[in-house]
C-alpha cells in the first residue's frame, strides 16, 4: 500500500515512521509513504501560502492552487508506481474534526480496496474549501477534538491501515479486532510483590481452558 501525505510539515512524521513495526514495514516495502509539501508547488516565491479568509474571522487559510498541484503530483506518482498488471485505485482522505469517525472497519475495507491513499493535512484555519470540489474524497475525523493540524491524525490512519496489510504484523492473528481479546494482558512472573502487597495473574488464564479464557476476555470488553 502507498500512502501519499499532503502536509506543510513532512518532518513531523520522521520519528514515528522511523520506529518499530512501521519502520520495518517500510524497509520490507510492505508500505510506502511519500510526502508532498504545498510550499514546493507555490509558483511565486514571494507569495504566502496562506491568506486571510473571505468573510473575515481570525487566522489564515491555506490557498487552493498549491494544494491542488500537490495532490495532482500524488496522483501522478501513484500512477507511476503501479505495476503493469495492477489496477490503480486511489482514495483521497480529508481530515476534519467534524467529519465521519475513522474506525478499524473503515481502515480494513479501504486497505483491501485501494492501492493508494492520499491524506490531506490541514493547518491554521484549514484549506480553501474549493480543493474538495476538485478532488472528491472521504472526510474523516479521528475523534471529537480539535488539533493544530492534520499530521497526528494522518499518522494514526497510516498506523491503523498498515496493520491491515498482509505481512506488516508478521502474523495476521495479531490483529486484535479479528480475534477475541481484552484490554488486560498478563505475563511472567505469575505473582509479584510491591510494597507488601501481592499481585497475581487471574486463575482462569492459568487454567488452559481456552473456552473459559475467551469468556473471561469477552467479559472485560
Amino acid at each position: 500500500m502507498n500512502f501519499h501525505i499532503i502536509t506543510l510539515f513532512p518532518d513531523a512524521f520522521t520519528s514515528y515512521l522511523g520506529e518499530s513495526i512501521l519502520k520495518r514495514a517500510i524497509e520490507d516495502e510492505k508500505i510506502h509513504v511519500f510526502f508532498y509539501d504545498p510550499k514546493d508547488y507555490e509558483s511565486d516565491s514571494k507569495k504566502r501560502l496562506d491568506d486571510k479568509p473571505y468573510g473575515g474571522g481570525p487566522g489564515m487559510v491555506i490557498r487552493a492552487l498549491p494544494v491542488v498541484q500537490a495532490i495532482e503530483k500524488a496522483f501522478e506518482n501513484a500512477s507511476n508506481l503501479k505495476a503493469e498488471s495492477q489496477k490503480l485505485k486511489v482514495k483521497v482522505i480529508w481530515l476534519s474534526p467534524s467529519a465521519t469517525q475513522f474506525t478499524n472497519e473503515y481502515a480494513g475495507k479501504t486497505a483491501k480496496k485501494y492501492t493508494d491513499i492520499i491524506i490531506v493535512c490541514g493547518r491554521y484555519e484549514g484549506i480553501d474549501a474549493r480543493v474538495k470540489k476538485v478532488f472528491k474524497g472521504d472526510e474523516l475525523s479521528v475523534g471529537p477534538f480539535v488539533l493544530t493540524g492534520g499530521e497526528l491524525p494522518a499518522m494514526l490512519i497510516i498506523d491503523v491501515m498498515s496493520r491491515q496489510v498482509s505481512g506488516v504484523l508478521g502474523d495476521i492473528n495479531s490483529l486484535e479486532e479479528s480475534r477475541i481479546t481484552s484490554p488486560d494482558s498478563y505475563t511472567r512472573p505469575e505473582v509479584f510483590e510491591h510494597k507488601g502487597k501481592k499481585y497475581k495473574v487471574p486463575k482462569v488464564l492459568l487454567s488452559g481452558d481456552h473456552k473459559k479464557i475467551d469468556e473471561w476476555r469477552k467479559g472485560l470488553k
